[in-house]
């Protein structure tokens, strides 16, 4: 449980605090010679408290307004006591030790510790040297400079405190972070091995039925669930039900099939991940490219791109078109077959280009050209 008490009320202790003693001066102007420099240093005094006193976002004391304080502080005891009598009682006449010495508990308390110590200091020789040192008690030096040195000891105390709290807050903040990233990591894992294990459980089943021997149907396939679950890994958000079966398809039917998730689509909502995910199934369904590429794109108008490479079958128009027995040695070239971005937001219109006969490949344009 935090306690907490209002800023007001501190500030209007202190202020009613300083106005006792602006009191006890006034009542004492028939002790002094001449009013005229106790009320002049009176009128200081009131408007310095009202200046440290004064509400701000700042807890510190502005150097300009500490150094203020100190010079009134230097400035009241030595005017007032040049108008009394320091062998006579003077009583209350004295309220300028007990002001100044509540001027700088304020000033200490708003962390000028250093201006506070000057005045309070100065304030207690100067009263040594006027009335001697058996009046200190008499005149409240003692008490003034306790109190400043208790103030000094409760400020510095609650900063350290208020600092060290920061830091159990920032170290705190820290271990929830590292524990989240923990939580994370142990159902990322568990997610992956029971992802895994749905899609290997009936081929391993089947290798230790067979003790190992396995048809080149089931070697093959082995090798296209390897591929899954390589997915898993890499794939990451880029996959969902529809399109595991849609790469799983394209790799039966021969393709090669690369899917990276670079983290391009992680901050992409549950709603449009599911609209991406419905283009790009619909993007692999039939596709006959010898080779996908797929991946996830960081920033700009487009979530992932997907590019399919391919050789066309030439035999069919070699004749009909003069292609001479050169056009063999090409066999390698890669076109492609299939370009597509799809868009990060339902509005934008995806780019693509997809292509089903030789005439339509080369209608494509030459930077949709990929020669390997």
């Amino acid at each position: 449980m935090r306690i907490t008490v209002p800023r007001w009320l501190i500030v209007s202790l202190a202020a009613v605090f300083s106005g006792y003693h602006l009191v006890l001066g006034a009542v004492s102007l028939g002790q002094v010679a001449d009013p005229v420099p106790v009320v002049a240093c009176m009128l200081a005094y009131a408007v310095v408290t009202a200046v440290v006193l004064w509400p701000s976002r700042q807890p510190v004391l502005p150097v300009w307004a500490a150094a203020f304080a100190l010079a009134v502080s230097i400035v009241v005891p030595l005017v007032v006591t040049s108008v009394l009598d320091p062998e006579a009682e003077n009583g209350y006449a004295t309220w300028y030790v007990a002001a100044v010495g509540t001027l700088m508990v304020i000033v200490s308390t708003r962390r000028r510790q250093g201006f506070a110590w000057l005045g309070v200091g100065f304030m207690a020789v100067q009263g040594v040297a006027w009335a001697g040192v058996s009046q200190i008690a008499d005149l409240g030096i003692v008490g003034s400079v306790s109190w400043v040195a208790f103030s000094h000891a409760i400020s510095s105390t609650l900063t350290r405190a208020g600092r060290e709290t920061r830091e159990f807050i920032l170290a705190e903040h820290e271990a929830a972070d590292w524990q989240a990233a923990q939580e994370a990591h142990v159902n990322e894992r568990q997610y992956r091995l029971l992802q895994t294990g749905r899609t290997a459980r009936p081929m391993l089943q089947a290798i230790v039925s067979q003790s190992g021997d396995l048809s080149p149907e089931q070697r093959q396939e082995s090798l296209h669930l390897e591929g899954a679950i390589r997915d898993e890994i890499r794939g990451r958000r880029l996959l969902d039900d529809q399109v595991r079966r849609e790469v799983m398809a394209a790799r039966r039917r021969g393709a090669e099939v690369s899917l990276l998730d670079e983290g391009g689509i992680d901050d992409v909502p549950d709603d449009e991940l599911r609209r991406i995910h419905e283009a790009l199934a619909a993007a692999l369904h039939g596709s006959r490219a010898d080779k996908l590429i797929i991946r996830t794109v960081a920033g700009g108008d487009h979530a992932v791109s997907v590019v399919g490479l391919g050789s066309p079958d030439l035999s069919s128009s070699a004749l009909g078109r003069g292609v001479s027995a050169e056009a063999d040695e090409d066999d390698d070239d890669d076109e492609v077959l299939l370009w597509l971005q799809i868009p990060r937001r339902a509005g934008d219109s995806a780019d693509q280009g997809r292509v089903d006969d030789l005439d339509d490949l080369e209608d494509q344009d030459e930077d949709r050209r990929v020669v390997r």
